[in-house]
């Protein structure tokens, strides 16, 4: 049934479910900010390099990235003429600091400088559930069953993955990216927060990610100064970590916060489940990984569940949701 036909004839959407315009929008946008995000884990492996092999320090490109894209967000804010965030937002804004600015980008720096990018790419395949339960469970995001089932079965399929990739063994990196994706998921929901808050409390978008970073700057400048590199670096691993910096750390947030605000945290989350695919993708081209055919009959099938879970994510029918809403609202 057309969403728009479904919201005319039975009533407006239950509260809290975006208008079907802003779920598509939301998920296109989000869906940007996936394509940008999937550079990050070869981008970092080709900055960090590896233990055999090291190039930048693991600490300097998870720490200077956001010192790099702190200054760029400073002049973006004197620019635009941001107003200061308000006393309620700062919490927020430390919060979600804490899981997109230091927990996730150190903890996967350090884990693929010990595993490959397409290792490291399976096991933050797990960020889409981390961050839809988070959501679910700070924003109040109800979903039907079936979201959580399409859900469920992503996140099997990516496990089944890794098992398969990794012979059916976990590696000591593999607790480092697990660390990654409860920081990643952490802080991509208390963005989300800031980007829908009620009034006093929520951000423009963009401006969430740039006062994160620049209030993290009296931390990440001084780290990135004291970890600066002493020997010489392939210039690749200079541009890598200046992609991380510009888009990964900050450009990227501007469509994923956008997304997240407009298509609701739930629907919008699911489309990471494409992300470790796309990952392993570009190690191929960038880092000289291969990609069989396995790899790919994943990829189609966890991107097919993208796709579902984005459509088990809208409101149920009206005629079967008003009864739920008049008695439990």
């Amino acid at each position: 049934m057309d969403p728009s036909t479904h919201q005319t004839t039975a009533g407006p959407a239950r509260p809290g479910a975006p208008a079907p315009a802003d779920a598509l929008l939301g998920w296109w946008l989000g869906a940007l900010g996936v394509v940008i995000f999937a550079f990050t884990i070869p981008m970092t492996r080709l900055a960090s390099g590896s233990l055999a092999d090291p190039q930048l320090p693991a600490v300097f490109v998870a720490i200077g990235r956001a010192a790099v894209a702190g200054a760029l967000a400073t002049a973006w804010l004197g620019w635009r003429r941001a107003a200061w965030p308000r006393p309620q937002q700062w919490r927020r804004l430390a919060l979600t600091a804490c899981g997109v600015v230091v927990g996730f980008p150190l903890f996967m720096g350090l884990a693929v400088t010990r595993v490959d990018a397409a290792h490291a790419s399976v096991v933050t395949g797990l960020l889409p559930m981390a961050t839809a339960a988070l959501g679910a469970w700070m924003l109040r995001q109800r979903a039907r069953a079936g979201f959580w089932a399409s859900a469920a079965l992503g996140t099997a399929l990516v496990l089944a993955f890794a098992a398969w990739k990794g012979g059916g063994g976990w590696q000591p990196a593999d607790a480092l990216l697990l660390g990654a994706v409860a920081a990643g998921g952490f802080g991509y929901v208390q963005g989300a927060r800031l980007s829908v808050g009620g009034p006093g409390v929520a951000m423009p978008p963009a401006e969430v990610i740039s006062w994160v970073l620049v209030l993290a700057l009296p931390m990440t400048l001084p780290v990135a100064m004291f970890t600066w590199p002493t020997a010489p670096v392939r210039i690749e691993a200079w541009g890598a970590f200046a992609y991380v910096a510009v888009f990964s750390m900050w450009l990227g947030f501007f469509a994923w916060y956008r997304g997240l605000a407009l298509g609701g945290t739930l629907g919008v989350s699911q489309v990471q489940l494409a992300q470790p695919f796309l990952s392993m993708a570009l190690a191929v081209p960038l880092l000289g990984e291969s990609l069989d055919a396995v790899t790919v009959a994943f990829a189609l099938a966890v991107m097919a569940t993208v796709f579902l879970s984005r459509r088990l994510a809208a409101a149920p029918s009206t005629q079967t949701q008003r009864p739920t809403q008049e008695t439990t609202r």
